[in-house]
């Protein structure tokens, strides 16, 4: 079953003032006997390409950490353009939950930290 999400999200820029932030926003969530699994859109608004290398994540409610790990990722994203991201959820909340991170990327050979945060409402 999917369910939903649509919600902006709110980046901190780890990158110089030079270069946009990537964009992330939350499209959905899907259930699965094991564990769910978030879609996370990732746009690249640079007007060079970046390559997403890695998510190091943390899903919280109400104070309390759920999920939390590293994602390989191996991603390119040409200028301008958007990829989707699945990112693992061992353990769902019926509470709003809070995806918090850093996502990792190589942009004009520099390797650039990008502190992301997304709120994550539950239908």
């Amino acid at each position: 079953m999917y369910r939903l999400l649509f919600c902006l999200v709110l980046l901190g820029a780890g990158a110089c003032a030079a270069h946009s932030s990537p964009q992330l926003r939350v499209l959905g969530v899907h259930d699965a006997p094991a564990r769910e699994v978030v879609f996370v859109q990732v746009t690249n608004p640079a007007a060079t390409p970046m390559r997403l290398t890695k998510l190091e994540y943390t899903f919280a409610a109400a104070g309390t950490t759920l999920s939390a790990g590293e994602l390989p990722i191996e991603r390119d994203v040409p200028a301008g353009s958007t990829v989707v991201v699945e990112v693992p959820l061992e353990n769902d909340s019926k509470k709003p939950m809070l995806l918090k991170g850093t996502l990792i990327a190589e942009l004009d050979q520099m390797v650039r930290e990008f502190q992301i945060s997304a709120q994550i409402q539950p239908h």
